[in-house]
């Protein structure tokens, strides 16, 4: 035992293990040496090289050769430079100056107060009021959507298909080319009953080939995959862009990301209980992004309710649209060190509307600097040795996930730990925190940036409204027993909310060049404050008809069913 490592001695094991002569226990030292090999397993500091839970986090990293050819493209893709020295320099002084910015405009800032008397400096951000509605914006809006036709959800769905021709986009399983007659009317009819959650029964017409059930089945059954949803979706995100409406509520570089929860009431492996979401059930979210042309860009779906900033960087990293957000907003559920830490890495701006502000912690890089009145909100000090050491493994991680290497949920699942991040993950949310504490400044300082932050949630929001209202069929809830399942019915949900949006904007625009031609004022601030979020025109629950053939009028009954298509209605 004389020859034992003592490196691996914390201070308190030290004080256990070493008697008063200053030999060790054998005992407790065994005891020492499996705690600190657990703490590195979690910390992926250790790892077992074959095995899938404990494994090394950085093995599809970029890496060796490989990495050293793209290192330099890597650095000039991102912004970033190759050594630490300059650009700790560069966050340096961009801290410097926030700070100095916002204790400038402090006095004039009725907002924020600083409660100077307990122990700790504490920041107090007063909430934003409700803006105000001119006179012109209640009558604009009540202008067009006066305008708008009422229509069924089947009708714009297969508007949307003349407009784009998304039904293109779903291929067979087989990935063959022959297509059916009137395909389109049919992925359409699955498509509203899955986005209905009302089953394929009252989309069935037998008198209809397009759309009798065995036909139905067939094409849910051979064409509607998360794949083919997604590429139909891009469609209807593209078409949207380029609409003029569109392109004045924004320019697709802002997005927001929120999670929708559904209760699973079905026996499933894919639902977590939450008893704030889902009372004594088990559910899922659904965790999308929409941007700020009001369309839904991508989505995952994920057991329970699971933090949503393991997968925010997923989404933004692998959405196929032609939209190029490089700012997303999320609620509290988003945010961690870390992925303030990959934002900055790879060029986004992360900006979270948090729940606790007066709990955030204000980080410094300088120790000897005058903040003014927020030195005592300043306590914390960034490790600038921690960043500058690994800074070659931030970039690494950085470029890797960039070129696609390393899924970004997988990664930051290893880099967390299981709340004890690895070595490599601590740099990361040591960075962050210099990001972080930026984001804080600019918050507080700019009455703007939290209103637009605000606003962007808010039409997140309101998305999830229109899909709460169109998935209504068995009580809201999703009854899909397996993970693809559930992704393909919300992926369908997905696309139908994006059709509702896209058929209103282009209507929303075409009432607001009516209103124009005929000599209305139209104010930009007014168009700006419109939404396509919007469904009192749209009949979402179906028709019923109260006809029947005239031999039944007098008396006849209607013919029995051949009992050989008792199995196929029961399909």
């Amino acid at each position: 035992m004389s020859q034992a490592p003592r490196a691996l001695l914390t201070p308190a094991w030290e004080r256990l293990v070493l008697g008063a002569g200053g030999e060790l226990d054998r005992r407790l030292y065994t005891f020492c040496a499996l705690e600190r090999l657990q703490d590195g397993l979690r910390r992926r500091d250790l790892f077992a090289p074959a095995s899938r839970r404990w494994g090394d986090p950085h093995a599809k990293l970029l890496q060796g050769p490989a990495w050293e050819k793209v290192r330099m493209r890597v650095c000039r893709t991102l912004g970033r430079s190759p050594t630490p020295t300059e650009e700790l320099k560069r966050l340096g002084e961009q801290l410097d100056e926030a700070y100095r910015r916002t204790a400038r405009n402090l006095p004039t800032n009725a907002a924020v107060r600083i409660d100077h008397s307990g122990r700790r400096d504490v920041v107090t951000l007063t909430p934003l009021d409700k803006l105000d509605e001119p006179a012109s914006l209640i009558e604009l809006r009540r202008g067009v959507t006066a305008r708008l036709p009422r229509v069924d959800l089947t009708e714009i769905l297969l508007e949307i298909q003349a407009w784009t021709n998304f039904a293109s986009e779903f291929r067979h399983i087989s990935e063959g080319d022959g297509r059916v007659a009137d395909l389109d009317l049919s992925l359409c009819a699955v498509l509203l009953a899955e986005a209905c959650n009302i089953g394929l029964e009252p989309l069935v017409r037998p008198d209809v080939p397009a759309l009798t059930r065995g036909r139905l089945s067939w094409v849910q059954q051979n064409y509607i995959r998360a794949e083919t949803i997604t590429r139909a979706n891009a469609r209807l995100v593209d078409y949207q862009a380029q609409i003029p409406l569109a392109r004045a509520w924004g320019g697709g570089e802002v997005a927001s990301a929120d999670g929708l929860r559904f209760v699973v009431p079905v026996r499933t492996l894919n639902a977590d209980p939450n008893s704030k979401y889902f009372n004594a059930d088990r559910g899922v979210t659904y965790y999308n992004f929409t941007s700020d042309q009001f369309t839904g860009f991508h989505a995952i779906v994920v057991p329970g309710t699971i933090r949503d900033s393991l997968f925010i960087l997923e989404c933004l990293l692998e959405q196929q649209t032609g939209l190029r957000p490089h700012e997303v907003m999320s609620d509290t559920a988003g945010y961690s060190d870390l992925v303030f830490g990959l934002f900055w890495l790879l060029g986004y701006q992360f900006s979270p509307r948090l729940a606790d502000f007066g709990e955030s912690r204000f980080w410094r890089i300088d120790p000897k600097a005058d903040h003014g009145a927020l030195n005592g909100l300043a306590r914390q000090r960034i490790n600038i040795a921690r960043i500058a050491w690994n800074w070659d493994d931030l970039l690494r991680v950085a470029g890797s996930l960039k070129m696609g290497t390393v899924g970004a949920t997988e990664l930051v699942r290893g880099l967390q730990g299981g709340g004890r991040p690895s070595t490599l993950g601590r740099a990361i949310g040591e960075l962050g925190r210099v990001a972080k504490t930026l984001y804080l400044l600019n918050y507080l300082d700019d009455e703007a940036y939290r209103r637009r932050i605000l606003t962007q949630l808010n039409r997140g929001e309101s998305r999830h409204s229109v899909a709460r209202a169109i998935f209504h069929g068995q009580r809201g809830e999703l009854r899909q027993r397996y993970r693809e399942g559930q992704e393909d019915q919300l992926g369908a949900l997905g696309l139908v909310v994006n059709a509702v949006v896209l058929w209103n904007t282009r209507y929303l625009d075409a009432a607001l060049a009516q209103i124009r031609t005929s000599g209305g004022l139209v104010q930009p601030e007014d168009v700006g404050r419109l939404s396509p979020l919007l469904l009192d025109h749209i009949n979402v629950l179906g028709r019923y008809e109260f006809a029947f053939k005239e031999s039944i009028r007098q008396g006849c009954l209607r013919p029995l069913r051949d009992p050989d298509e008792l199995d196929d209605l029961a399909a």
